[in-house]
């Protein structure tokens, strides 16, 4: 059955509604606090501050540090691992519980504990782990990306933790920045999408009112972080007014519209200033504009970035001043206490008005009661007998199938037949770290192979499906477990050259190891020399070969796709990835997924799907010999399947449509092939003239449907005007007078606006 056509939530305004019962409760708390309670309730620090793993591995608390925390300094909330490395259920459940007794017994207040749970739990070992934000973009299928949440949610709880700085909504737009897997693609409209069902997964459909089983989302990280300039991890981004508007701030407002109740600040700055100080983005967008009573938090130790790093404060407490004014309502210190002394030095000196302290405990405490901890401070693993089930695995399993890229398949080298004799290679073949990426069980996601040595790698899954017997392993390049997660080793490649005359296929895995934010800088977006080399000596050996894309990011590999008969990208699925595909490669499951993003062919030819159309131009007149073109590898939304798709008779229900009207979109699907297939149905549109340059095209709407052989299906999409309307340079949102054009797959339709509207309040 197909997915219901996916479009913007409207607005209203406030965007989550008060609950007067909290309301009141707020006020009531707050009014019996001190400074110092206050101050307390404002700060986040990390759990090494109280506590110290011992010569045995055991991470145990330190009863004179958690005294002081909670009864000197009254700290509102703890975050991270012992040292960045999960624990188990079970150790959660005997951690956080003792958290809990010392915030109650020294200030009355529960503490909020907080989890980078990023693609299922992250930070506890046994749980569930997902495909990253990257792949589940890529099913376009964001029943998906709730499931995924929902049971992230309900682990994460067994863990007896309620709040999750995720899901991650920076758009994909530059392949050179590390944090490019985290994110749900490049276009605006996927990730808004995807991260409101993301929201209601993690939160359930109610904010005020959030159940034992669900957690608070904190989402990342506000605003224009995935664009920096140089491409490396916070660094500072340029971005024009009308894009930070209309494509950056899309996916953040549709979270908060369905919900959301806390958010994380990007850690650089834009257009010069940083984030963290800029009342603009943090009060007037975030929370004037919108009504918005939820909470704001800092990333790590941010505010000391201001004068460390961005070189807009002087010192410490001119930081501490500058962020709390702009909007930040707790701070993520996380080392240090001082920031609770410095600020309440600040209040007092009358630097920072009691009334934005009282602003921002209000929306701690609101966060707090809405997660009902003050009634019930901890959750446990035996109210939660799922964790961990088949059920959850099976779910797992299904999305990473759902989220692996055809690219190519000459000569239909694929689906594998049994019985065909596998030459396997390359450093992704046998490696967790580099199907799970980042974020999984540790922060940089090196450990994997220990944690997750029960799953199966891309190999030992190909062992399993076409037998030991036929498929042979040979180590041409590997991945060096010491120093950067770039560094390689490199086999003599005679071997595998040799072992290839006993092939059918041979089967290359090629990619990533893992990494995490600013490790995983990069100088070069080609795929490393070493691995491309492997693959040419491969291919002079004339055996038909399929590349196994592993990767975080499109790495360039233009030189090496045509001598490969077969192109899978996997992107990170996750712990049943090496499963899902060889499910896939075997043809028990068929391909459906699309890229959620453009894929490069070029190093200077780095562009997003919705160019602006001046940047491709063919001659230029006169003199110059000027040559401007979009050369991509993969264009966003390309994905192939082991079936076949036509579209057919495209309508609108309006061939002249006002601003106020709501066109109604129809196309007619047939599955043309011999095998059941899902095909992900994209609806774009191109604005032909308006008074800035306008892009090529912008997608609008999407659906997933499931058809059989033959099958026909009707797929529409609910489109209001107001969607085809752009920012303009006055930073207003506009629709003008013209012709736009409607596109699926191959059919396009001409359809024209009749007057023009400029809105004056900021969000539509």
């Amino acid at each position: 059955m197909a997915l219901p056509a996916m479009a913007y939530t409207p607005i209203t305004l406030p965007v989550i509604p008060p609950d007067p019962e909290i309301e009141k409760k707020v006020r009531n708390t707050l009014s019996e606090m001190t400074l110092e309670e206050k101050i307390g309730q404002m700060t986040q620090l990390q759990l090494d501050v109280i506590g110290k793993t011992g010569p045995d591995g055991q991470f145990r608390l330190i009863k004179e540090k958690v005294d002081t925390i909670f009864g000197v300094y009254k700290v509102g909330s703890i975050l991270n691992t012992p040292s960045s490395h999960c624990l188990d259920a079970q150790e959660w459940n005997e951690l956080i519980p003792q958290i809990q007794e010392a915030s109650m017994k020294h200030i009355g207040i529960p503490c909020i504990y907080g989890l980078d749970q990023n693609h299922g739990t992250t930070y506890t070992n046994g749980g569930t782990l997902f495909p990253q934000n990257i792949n589940v973009a890529a099913s376009f299928d964001t029943g998906l990306c709730r499931t995924a949440a929902e049971i992230t949610a309900y682990e994460t709880r067994a863990s007896d933790c309620p709040w999750t700085f995720s899901p991650t909504l920076d758009l994909a737009r530059d392949p050179r920045w590390p944090r490019f897997w985290e994110n749900y693609g490049e276009d605006p409209l996927v990730n808004a999408l995807m991260g409101g069902a993301a929201v209601r997964g993690f939160q359930g459909d109610n904010p005020n009112h959030i159940d034992r089983n669900h957690i608070a989302v904190s989402v990342k990280h506000f605003l224009g972080y995935g664009v920096p300039y140089s491409g490396k991890d916070r660094t500072p981004a340029y971005i024009s007014i009308s894009d930070l508007r209309e494509k950056h701030f899309a996916p953040h407002l549709e979270a908060i519209k369905n919900g959301a109740l806390t958010i994380m600040v990007n850690s650089a700055s834009v257009n010069g200033t940083p984030v963290h100080a800029d009342p603009i983005l943090l009060t007037q967008w975030l929370k004037n504009d919108l009504q918005w009573d939820g909470m704001i938090v800092t990333d790590w130790a941010d505010i000391n970035n201001l004068y460390t790093r961005e070189k807009v404060a002087k010192d410490k407490k001119d930081a501490i001043r500058i962020a709390i004014n702009a909007g930040i309502d707790m701070a993520m210190e996380p080392y240090s206490v001082d920031y609770c002394t410095i600020l309440r030095e600040l209040v007092n000196e009358g630097s920072i008005p009691m009334s934005r302290i009282d602003d921002a405990v209000s929306r701690v405490l609101r966060l707090k009661y809405r997660l009902g901890l003050f009634e019930h401070p901890n959750t446990t693993l035996k109210d939660h007998p799922e964790f961990a089930s088949d059920k959850f695995r099976q779910a797992a399993l299904d999305g990473a199938a759902e989220t692996m890229v055809l690219l190519k398949n000459d000569d239909n080298i694929l689906p594998i037949a049994p019985g065909t004799r596998l030459l396997v290679t390359g450093p992704t073949a046998n490696s967790m770290r580099s199907l799970n990426g980042g974020w999984s069980y540790t922060w940089q996601g090196h450990l994997s192979d220990v944690y997750a040595k029960d799953y199966n790698t891309i190999l030992e899954a190909l062992n399993e499906k076409f037998g030991a017997g036929n498929v042979n392993y040979v180590p041409t390049v590997t991945f060096s477990e010491k120093g950067s997660y770039q560094d390689e080793i490199v086999e003599d490649f005679d071997n595998a050259v040799k072992a290839a005359v006993d092939a059918d296929v041979i089967v290359a895995c090629i990619g990533e190891n893992s990494y995490c934010e600013s490790p995983g800088n990069l100088t070069d977006l080609h795929l490393s020399a070493n691995q491309r080399d492997m693959v040419k000596a491969l291919a002079k050996t004339g055996k038909p070969i399929v590349l196994i894309v592993n990767e975080g990011r499109p790495r360039i590999i233009a030189d090496i796709e045509p001598l490969a008969k077969g192109i899978i990208d996997i992107l990170l699925p996750g712990n049943f990835g090496g499963d899902a595909l060889a499910g896939l490669l075997a043809g028990e499951r068929n391909f459906s997924a699309k890229l959620p993003f453009t894929y490069p062919r070029e190093i200077n030819s780095l562009v997003t799907y919705d160019y602006k159309v001046s940047e491709e131009v063919g001659k230029m007149e006169g003199v110059y010999d000027y040559d401007a073109r979009v050369n991509v590898q993969w264009p966003f939304g390309y994905g192939k399947s082991y079936t076949t798709f036509e579209y057919s008779d495209l309508k609108v229900n309006k061939k002249e449509f006002s601003p106020s009207d709501i066109l109604t979109v129809s196309v007619n699907v047939t599955n043309t092939g011999e095998r059941d297939g899902k095909e992900a149905v994209l609806l774009f549109s191109s604005d032909l003239v308006a008074s800035v340059v306008p892009d090529n095209k912008r997608l609008r709407g999407f659906s997933k449907i499931a058809l059989m052989p033959g099958e026909t299906r009707t797929v529409s999409f609910t489109l209001p005007a107001s969607d085809l309307a752009f920012v303009n340079s006055w930073g207003k949102w506009t629709l003008e007078e013209g012709d736009f054009t409607l596109k699926i797959a191959n059919l396009s339709q001409t359809i024209h606006c009749t007057s023009t509207y400029t809105w004056e309040q900021p969000n539509i």
